[in-house]
């Protein structure tokens, strides 16, 4: 295709663009409304206790698991408290950029016929309650790979996710997003420290094996 054919599409490839973010939007909002005007308002308490779980768990599992190593004196407990806490670490630093970088309005203030029943300060894309909760129940699971431990940890998160939507403060795609940043996040952080960890063996290798030289 010559660049006088390709300027002439510009504004057809344009107009497709802006409708599928239109249409998108609109099947956003509408799923929401659909979730949040119609849900069944003597579950709030119960959404919001889910919601408000989020930091306390994530904060909470770490902590228990490496303590529990150190009374055990089990290195592999310490590893995985410590491995759940740089998750949930890593994981709210990419949240937060995402949200600071995207600045998505909350739904509420777009749409105000919404019925806002949490809290919601910040920017609304991704959604930082469901990123936390996917990122520690995903690196639970990674550490502890037993059904009873998936099912609940999955379970939970998704069930903050959902509370997200029915309290009004997100968008679904907020929490999609969320969910896969939180997952993602736990793989990062793993990669991350096997990357670590190879580099620290190898340089204590060359480290050794320099000193071998120089003494012999």
């Amino acid at each position: 295709m010559s660049k006088r054919n390709i300027f002439k599409s510009l504004p057809l490839i344009a107009f497709l663009l802006i409708t599928t973010v239109v249409n998108a939007q609109n099947i956003d909002i509408r799923i929401l409304r659909d979730i949040n005007l119609n849900r069944n308002q003597s579950l709030d308490p119960t959404f919001k206790t889910i919601s408000n779980s989020v930091n306390t768990i994530s904060i909470a599992t770490p902590a228990v698991i490496y303590s529990l190593g150190l009374l055990k004196h089990d290195k592999d407990l310490k590893q995985a408290g410590v491995f759940i806490g740089e998750t949930f670490l890593v994981n709210t630093i990419i949240t937060t950029g995402l949200k600071r970088g995207l600045q998505r309005p909350r739904p509420f203030i777009t749409y105000p016929d919404l019925d806002k029943q949490s809290a919601g300060g910040s920017y609304s894309f991704p959604s930082g309650h469901t990123s936390d909760a996917f990122s520690t129940a995903t690196a639970v699971s990674m550490t502890f790979p037993k059904w009873y431990v998936v099912a609940p940890s999955f379970l939970w998160a998704s069930a903050v996710g959902y509370s997200r939507m029915d309290l009004g403060v997100h968008y679904p795609t907020d929490v999609l997003a969320g969910a896969i940043v939180g997952c993602g996040t736990a793989f990062l952080t793993q990669k991350l420290n096997h990357w670590i960890n190879t580099k620290t063996k190898t340089g204590m290798f060359f480290e050794h094996h320099h000193s071998s030289i120089h003494h012999s």
